[in-house]
Order: structure tokens, then sequence, then C-alpha cells
């Protein structure tokens, strides 16, 4: 798995440069942007390892109950962290938060706390948290499918929801920002939502087969809503992402001789014709650029595949440690220029050195993170799935189920 690593370590360092950027290199990367979309670069690689990654561990525990332990551990101790020391240096007048919108402080922190901020129609306390939003939906699905057992389909369900999204731009179908929660209201929505996915997620863990299937049906299907009705990202967007991390299941089957590498290379051309047409088609935005999106696209697909092509060759060490360290990383970067604009302000003119800086001070810090918060996290989610006797759903090579057994 070395070379998914290296991936994200490569994707993590470009996210970085986008948001770093704003305080320090405005000049460059305005005129970068027409050109290159850094972010979505960023993002697609990290979705493509994740739709990677994310079926296996279900898989390999055979356990939803302890993928939904794993993945609270995973993810909330750091995000906790971080989210807290964000508010900490608005406390103190060092960093700025961005404006609620409106909406009440509740409302916003369940948001949240589902880590469906982004598709609740509240705003990312950091910017970076929308991916996480895309990131849960995903692990909605994927227990969805794995609890009816269609989880194999994975290449099928890449080219569904890229043409999907293909279709949606040719039919004009353009919803408006957070339409739902336009028409409902940001805090009945936040409401809603929040209790079905605790009982999606409550049902789906359950001893009861059939418990478990009606809670993860459940989550999907909320998954899927949020996604195409109340993204701020364009509909064929959200569903392009969706599509982009069922591709990189799909690269995961192939190489486990579950499904043909035919059928996943015929899934990734598909997903590109899909994005590259929908996203000539939507032209552009104030937050998007066709031509900067679609190269950014195309090379996030391109590395995943050169990733692919050498991953049985020796990687450098620094790069897959980089990769360890890429969601401390990820969620720990935008604190840092939060605090640089709040005290010193950003710059007018390009500043090499002080973007060199801002990567010095990083990545020790992302070190420290990583040791003093993931780790121990992760940690204790296998400690916590080890002690939890939970129900085992046994699932074949090919797919067929077999009897549901206690997990020793």
């Amino acid at each position: 798995m070395g070379w998914l690593d290296a991936l994200r370590g490569i994707a993590a360092l470009v996210v970085v440069f986008d948001h770093s950027s704003y305080s320090f290199m405005a000049e460059f990367r305005q005129e970068l942007m027409w050109e290159f979309n850094t972010s979505r670069y960023g993002i697609m690689v990290f979705f493509l390892v994740s739709g990677y990654i994310i079926p296996a561990s279900l898989e390999r525990r055979g356990s939803i109950r302890g993928f939904w332990i794993g993945r609270i551990f995973r993810i909330y101790p750091l995000w906790a962290t971080v989210v807290v020391a964000l508010l900490v240096a608005h406390l103190l007048g060092i960093a700025q938060i961005r404006d609620f919108g409106g909406e009440s402080v509740t409302a916003v922190a369940v948001a949240h706390v589902t880590l469906f901020q982004e598709l609740l129609g509240t705003p990312n306390l950091l910017l970076v948290l929308w991916t996480l939003s895309y990131e849960m939906a995903f692990y909605l699905l994927v227990v969805a499918l794995f609890s009816v057992r269609r989880h194999q389909w994975s290449a099928t369900y890449a080219v569904g929801l890229a043409a999907l999204g293909a279709v949606s731009v040719a039919a004009g179908v353009a919803l408006p920002v957070s339409a739902l929660s336009g028409a409902v209201g940001v805090a009945p929505l936040v409401a809603v939502a929040a209790l079905t996915m605790a009982a999606a997620i409550g049902c789906a863990s359950a001893g009861s087969p059939a418990v478990r299937v009606c809670g993860a049906v459940l989550g999907g299907l909320l998954a899927l809503v949020l996604v195409m009705c109340n993204g701020t990202v364009p509909v064929w967007e959200g569903l392009t992402i969706l599509a982009v991390m069922f591709l990189g299941t799909a690269v995961y089957r192939a190489e486990r001789g579950e499904s043909s590498w035919r059928s996943a290379a015929g899934a990734a051309a598909v997903v590109v014709v899909c994005a590259v047409g929908s996203a000539y088609q939507y032209g552009g935005g104030s937050h998007f650029t066709r031509r900067g999106w679609i190269v950014a696209f195309l090379l996030a697909v391109a590395t995943f595949g050169v990733g692919l092509a050498v991953r049985h060759r020796r990687l450098p060490w620094w790069l897959i440690g980089l990769g360890t360290i890429s969601y401390s990383v990820y969620l720990v970067h935008p604190v840092l220029p939060a605090v640089s604009d709040g005290t010193l302000g950003r710059w007018e003119r390009d500043n090499l050195v002080l973007e060199i800086v801002f990567y010095a001070v990083l990545l020790p810090v992302s070190v420290l993170t990583y040791r003093c918060v993931e780790a121990p996290g992760q940690v204790w989610g296998r400690r916590l799935a080890r002690r939890v006797r939970a129900p085992r759903l046994e699932v074949g090579h090919k797919g067929a189920a077999a009897q549901d057994a206690p997990r020793r």
C-alpha cells in the first residue's frame, strides 16, 4: 500500500499550496488557476485513493459496526483537535472564522458533527472540511451496498454516476446552491439529517440482519439525496466525485481478481469522458474555470494510473512518510494561514520565501499531531473494535454471502 501513501503525500502538498498561495503567492495563483485547478487535482487524487481503500477496509473486517468504529476513531480525534484550535485562535483574536450566514450556532455545530455540513447548507469552519462531507456520503453508500450484497459492481456504479452527471448537464439541470435546505430551512434539514444518519449507522451496526439492511439502505438514500439536491457544487460535479471514488474501488477489485482489468479500464474511460464532457458543457462560474478543472481532473486520473503502474516498485521513504501524515497535513494547514492572515495580513506580492517557511512550519506540526492525536486515536479504535462483539457479515470472493457469525 506504499504507493497509495505516496499518492496521498503528493495530493496533500498540492492542496496545501492551493490554500497557502492565497496568502503568499496570490499573483501566481491567479494566473495558474485558469490553466490548472490545483485544489481539484489534489482532492480528486484523494477521492481515488479513498475509493480504493475504504471498501477494502469494510470487507476485510466483514463487520459494519467495526467499520464505523474504525472510521470514527480515524477521523474525529484530529478533526476535533483542529476545530478546537481554530476556535481558540478566534477567541484570542489571532484568527477569524467564516461567517455563519445567519444560521444558528447549534445548527452549524450539529451539521459539523455529522461531517455533512457541506451538504446541509451551513458554512464550513475550515474550507477543506467540505471534502469530508463527500467522504461520509461514500461511506454510507458503501455500507448500504455491502449490506445488500451488491458491493461487487463498483465499475457499474462508477459508470452510472458519471453518466447521470453528464445527462444532468445535457438536460440543463441546474439546482440552486443548497436547494433542499433553501426549500425546507437549514435548521430543520440539519435536524432531520442528523437523526436519520444516527439511526442509519445505529441500525446498520445492529445484530438483526433485517435491521442492519434497513439502516444501511436508509443511510445510502440520505447520502444520495443530499449529494444530488443540496450540494454547493453543481449536481454533475457531486455525482462525478462519487463516480471517481467508485472508480478507485473498481481498480481495487480488478487488482484482487474480483473483476477484470478490462472492466476497470472501461469504467475509467467512461468516467473520464463523462466528467470532461460535463465540465466542458457546464462552462464556468465564480469558483470554476473549464480548462483548469479539466486539466486538473485528467492529471489526477493520470497520477493515480502512474501510482498503480509503479505499485510494486520501491518508493522514496519520505514520500510514503508524507502520505502517512497526509490527513494531519490536510486538516492542520488551513489553521496556519488563518493565524497568519489574522496577525500579519495577506501579502500583496508573491513571496516564495514565506511559502517555503510555511511548509517548514507545517510539516513538523503535522508530524506532532499525527503522533499525538491521529496514531493514538487509531489504536483506541482498534482496541474498541476488538472488544465489541459485532455481527460479522461474511462475503465470499465473488460476492456470495455466508451465514452471519459473531466476530471473534
